[in-house]
């Protein structure tokens, strides 16, 4: 029997790549806010989409522990999309240079898949996608 293959099965790590970046937060150090982690994800562009990560709706979920650690889930527009390997490692890059946060985990899910809902209004009028 042969198996079914879908694009995601050849991003580096498969269907479930994870990135990794930076080192536990500096004792006396404070912890980074929220809003410190959105602006860090805003940096973040598709070289092919002048709209950042998280107005696409590229940011499923992220969670800041105690320890300042970012956990993030995101997805892309399409499992073939040519930075797809890239993709969470410039994401976790990103998170880890602002200062209070610690070790932070980027994953490439894919379900649910992305669609066009997922993104704010202001990259649908950038993007004209209405």
């Amino acid at each position: 029997m042969v198996s079914q293959k879908e694009l995601s099965d050849f991003l580096p790590g498969g269907s479930d790549y994870t990135a990794m970046s930076g080192s536990p937060v500096e004792a006396g150090v404070p912890l980074a806010s929220e809003a410190d982690l959105v602006e860090a994800l805003k940096t973040v562009y598709d070289p092919e989409i002048p709209v950042d990560i998280f107005e696409l709706g590229l940011i499923y979920s992220y969670d800041i522990n105690q320890e300042g650690s970012v956990e993030v889930k995101m997805s892309l527009t399409a499992p073939g999309c040519p930075v797809a390997g890239e993709m969470p490692k410039m994401v976790a890059d990103a998170v880890a240079s602002v200062k209070g946060f610690g070790e932070v985990t980027v994953q490439l899910v894919w379900d649910p898949p992305w669609t066009k809902e997922r993104m704010t209004e202001a990259a649908k009028l950038a993007l004209d996608m209405w």
